[in-house]
């Protein structure tokens, strides 16, 4: 028998330098601490539109732990979602500013850009078309090359998250 879950609520990284790990996720993706534990060395982060207790948490381990390697077993990468491709555009300016952009895509359905955070994890930020416009995408995810300019011209002021934004 099965179980049906609603959503993730929350991911939580092992990372070398808390205290580096937590300035990366503030700066770059505008988080907030919601709450430490000293006793475990962890640190857990609100995203700035979120209603969710904390939705990612940081545990430092020194160091000494060994690094991540890309291509073990472990989970390769958490992908952000948008609201708009206006944020992705300034999402993408901002990886780049922070020297933690690795690279950008179409999967058709859903546009990308990835990074990595300080200690090498990596990471998805994505916007997602219209479930109306996926067409010949329902069932498929390809990696092509992303053409974000064109993906403005024709997505500008469109939002697909389901979030209220308001000012503040």
């Amino acid at each position: 028998m099965s179980f049906a879950p609603v959503r993730l609520n929350h991911a939580v990284l092992f990372v070398a330098d808390l205290p580096r790990a937590e300035r990366f996720y503030t700066d770059v993706f505008g988080m907030v601490v919601a709450a430490r534990e000293p006793r475990a060395n962890a640190a857990f982060l609100r995203l700035p539109h979120s209603d969710n207790h904390h939705d990612f948490g940081l545990f430092g381990v020194g160091p000494a732990a060994p690094p991540k390697h890309r291509g073990g077993i472990g989970l390769y990468h958490l992908a952000w979602q948008l609201d708009s491709v206006e944020e992705l555009a300034a999402a993408r300016q901002t990886l780049v500013d922070a020297g933690a952009c690795t690279g950008e895509s179409s999967h058709g359905a859903t546009k990308s850009v990835y990074g990595a955070d300080p200690d090498g994890n990596e990471f998805e930020i994505m916007w997602m078309l219209p479930r109306e416009a996926w067409g010949e995408y329902e069932n498929s995810a390809p990696v092509e090359a992303l053409d974000l300019d064109a993906e403005l011209n024709r997505w500008s002021g469109v939002r697909t998250a389901g979030r209220i934004v308001t000012d503040g």
